[in-house]
């Protein structure tokens, strides 16, 4: 697969949200995901439609999510649509009864490419009081060993915040006891529920980085950071710090860089190209067809019912504004890691009001700030 990528012409990855039905209650949700769908979601029609336009533009990474899409009923059937289009799908459902073997065996057989399914704890005591739901822990553990049976491939997603920071030791240990192919480290946005879960430091930030890069080192599976942008200039400062000592890596050590650049997995589903950002090969469509720059950054740049995801990609003002860096302020605006990071545009605009402010958990600063301090 070619990951050079003109994210002025295409996004690298698409999320459609198809509900926000779901029978879990979070406390960090982005949605504030309810237990009954909404009558104005994007009919199976629709859905098709959106398909088509994802087909259309060649988009590597597709993925559904929710809510629960579980809680549709049409959802084996535009899995299947996917597949058959040739999208590469994958599906982020909630740890519920739901999620039986049979359910996921069914999309498999439709054509799921990955199963994602979220673990914020290593310990259910820990992760069932961020889900607010008894069993949730052992309904995902579940669901991974039947997706593994299954020989479908497996992601676990873990939102870092207040909540779980002390505990990501025990986390990495319970993740390297699994056979997943990636971690998505999920950085807090404060919307939606999310507002009133504890964000952690800047500094606390790179500890986390730390962290996942030491895991990354063991090579036990693939990690990534979601709403982290600046994890990529940790990994270049880290690999240019290491390189001047004379440090070589070779293998599953390398890894971690070269999963910041783009490379295969064994599931054909690529890590993201250095560079993407919130509407900068990113674009995220809502249970009602609203596109958004992500999941976590809430300004319409309009409807798939009314106008195409690829014209509302390529030609609206917010997207474009997003993928020029000129923008930037702040620190963000004179850093030297720009065209590789840019910051979290969500962060920025749910903590400050202002899409194109300085990233907000981000200790770096700048050569160019450090010369006007001086």
């Amino acid at each position: 697969m070619d990951f050079k990528i003109d994210f002025d012409e295409r996004p690298f990855i698409v999320i459609w949200e198809v509900t926000q039905a779901c029978d879990l209650a979070c406390v960090h949700c982005r949605a504030c995901a309810q237990p009954q769908r909404n009558s104005f979601e994007l009919s199976t029609e629709d859905g098709k439609r959106l398909i088509d336009d994802i087909a259309d533009l060649e988009v590597p990474v597709f993925v559904i999510t929710g809510g629960d899409p579980l809680k549709r009923p049409d959802i084996y059937d535009l899995v299947q649509y996917a597949s058959e289009r040739g999208v590469r799908t994958s599906l982020t459902p909630s740890a519920t009864p739901l999620l039986t073997r049979e359910a996921i065996g069914e999309l498999q057989k439709r054509g799921l490419a990955r199963l994602a399914i979220s673990l914020d704890g290593p310990t259910a005591e820990i992760h069932d009081a961020f889900r607010r739901v008894p069993g949730s822990f052992e309904w995902t553990l579940n669901a991974v060993r039947y997706a593994r049976e299954l020989g479908l491939p497996a992601q676990i997603n873990t939102t870092v915040t207040r909540h779980n920071l002390a505990y990501l030791d025990q986390m990495i240990a319970l993740l390297e006891s699994l056979d997943i192919v990636l971690w998505s480290v999920f950085f807090l946005v404060p919307t939606g529920r999310g507002q009133d879960v504890g964000l952690i430091s800047a500094e606390e930030f790179e500890q986390v980085f730390e962290k996942m890069y030491e895991t990354g080192q063991r090579g036990k599976f693939d990690i990534k950071s979601t709403e982290a942008q600046h994890y990529r200039r940790f990994l270049l400062q880290k690999r240019t710090a290491e390189r001047k000592a004379g440090v070589v890596h070779e293998g599953a050590k390398a890894m971690p860089f070269a999963q910041m650049i783009g490379v295969n997995t064994a599931d054909g589903i690529g890590r993201a190209p250095k560079g993407i950002n919130d509407g900068k090969g990113f674009a995220f469509v809502s249970h009602m067809g609203e596109v958004f720059p992500s999941g976590f950054l809430p300004i319409s740049a309009g409807n798939v019912k009314r106008e195409s995801l690829k014209r509302l990609y390529r030609e609206s003002p917010l997207f474009r504004s997003l993928r020029d860096t000129t923008n930037l302020k702040g620190k963000c605006g004179v850093c030297e890691f720009k065209e590789v990071c840019g910051g979290s545009r969500a962060r920025s605009y749910a903590l400050t009001g202002d899409m194109f402010a300085e990233e907000p958990c981000c200790v770096y600063l700048p050569k160019k700030a450090m010369a006007t301090a001086g």
